[in-house]
């Protein structure tokens, strides 16, 4: 499978800069691939500023960020790297990145929320994986917690107390 173009959103967080490690790893065995980070910038929700001036600041702040987490990888040696500051929700701002960019792969991180948390939260992650054809490489936050998979069998015991199992 040859790749051109990787894009990892950014939000920020050390959970989504999670995704970097893998992402490297996989610039390592494709060098000639572009890494495209991208941040999806809206208004804080209680703003209430001017929305033109917090508009254009909250883009200046994502600039700011991806240049940095950019200039991080460039010192590692990860030289082909291009950052994107696109306004508007994450989920159909990356797919629709995604789309635009012509990327060949999208890496990003999850909470691995299931259940209502996923109901009350919504999940970025599940969202872009609904809104795209391009594959998803889902990173998992390594300190949530593993849910059972669905469908997987419980031991339970049919068995009394003190009782023994024999097999022939």
């Amino acid at each position: 499978m040859t790749m051109e173009k990787i894009l990892v959103p950014l939000d920020g967080s050390d959970l989504a800069e999670a995704a970097l490690e893998t992402a490297i790893d996989i610039l390592k065995e494709h060098p000639a691939t572009t890494l495209l980070l991208l941040r999806a910038a809206e208004l804080p929700r209680a703003s209430g500023a001017d929305p033109w001036t917090a508009k254009d600041c909250a883009v200046r702040e994502a600039e700011s960020y991806l240049c940095g987490v950019a200039a991080g990888l460039r010192e590692c040696g990860i030289t082909r790297v291009r950052t994107a500051v696109w306004y508007g929700p994450a989920a159909p701002t990356i797919v629709e990145a995604a789309s635009v960019e012509k990327v060949d792969l999208i890496i990003m991180t999850s909470h691995g929320r299931g259940g209502i948390g996923r109901l009350i939260f919504g999940s970025v992650a599940e969202s872009v994986l609904h809104g795209t054809r391009i594959p998803i490489l889902l990173v998992r936050d390594v300190t949530s917690p593993l849910l059972p998979l669905l469908g997987a069998a419980k031991s339970v015991s049919i068995m009394g107390p003190g009782a023994t199992a024999s097999r022939s």
